[in-house]
Order: structure tokens, then C-alpha cells, then sequence
């Protein structure tokens, strides 16, 4: 399995990645939602996209309504941000978003959410 991890902070890209590859997946990096589309089409396949709400450039859910329209619908995307209204986490799945994660959390957390995506371990 393949992780496209797409977020500013390389503080949170890092953590994903080791988390990521805790699990088996292997990963991809971009620092917005613009780059993560590139790398979407250049650098595919994909299994799973974990998107930050809040990037310069393009934010998360330009970029999560934009793959979804430009046919990436097979690609599992999780949310992974600091947003905790209702109204992000709503307009996220309304978006195509597959689960939600707000940060911070811990690796139990994470590992839940990849679980209920069918991703975990084998």
C-alpha cells in the first residue's frame, strides 16, 4: 500500500511518515494541496491520501473536491487537522472525505482510523 501525505508542517509529514511506516505503508510527501495533485497524477498509484485542512497554495478541501472531480475516487482520503467544528468536518465528508482525524492525536487514534478505512497491518 502507497500514502500520499499532504500537509505544510514538516513536523506533521514526518509523523505521519513514521506512523505510515509503521503499518506497511509506504509514503509520498507534499507540502500543498497543488503539489499533492501532482503528485496524485505523476506519481500514482495511491492508496491513501491523508490532506491537512489549513495550506498555503491550495488548501485541503481544494484539493480533496478537486481530486474527487478529477476521477481519483478510489483513492481513500483522510482528513488530518486541527478543525473540530462540525461544519469542517461536515463539509470535509460532503467534499469525499473517507474518515477525519483531528489533530493532535495519538498513534491508537491513528491506527483506528486506518483500521476502519481497511488499512491496517496484515
Amino acid at each position: 500500500m502507497r500514502a500520499l501525505i499532504v500537509d505544510d508542517s514538516r513536523f506533521a509529514r514526518g509523523y505521519l511518515r513514521v506512523l505510515l511506516e509503521d503499518e506497511g505503508i509506504a509514503c509520498a510527501e507534499a507540502a500543498d494541496g497543488r503539489a499533492g495533485l501532482e503528485r496524485l497524477k505523476t506519481d500514482a498509484p495511491f492508496d491513501l491520501a491523508l490532506v491537512d485542512w489549513h495550506m498555503p497554495v491550495m488548501n485541503g478541501l481544494e484539493m480533496l473536491k478537486t481530486l474527487r472531480a478529477e476521477g481519483f475516487g478510489s483513492i481513500k482520503v483522510m482528513m488530518v487537522t486541527t478543525e473540530s467544528e462540525n461544519d469542517v468536518i461536515l463539509r470535509s465528508l460532503e467534499a469525499g472525505a473517507d474518515e477525519f482525524l483531528m489533530k493532535p492525536f495519538d498513534k491508537a487514534a491513528f491506527t483506528e482510523k486506518l483500521s476502519l478505512l481497511g488499512m491496517e497491518k496484515s
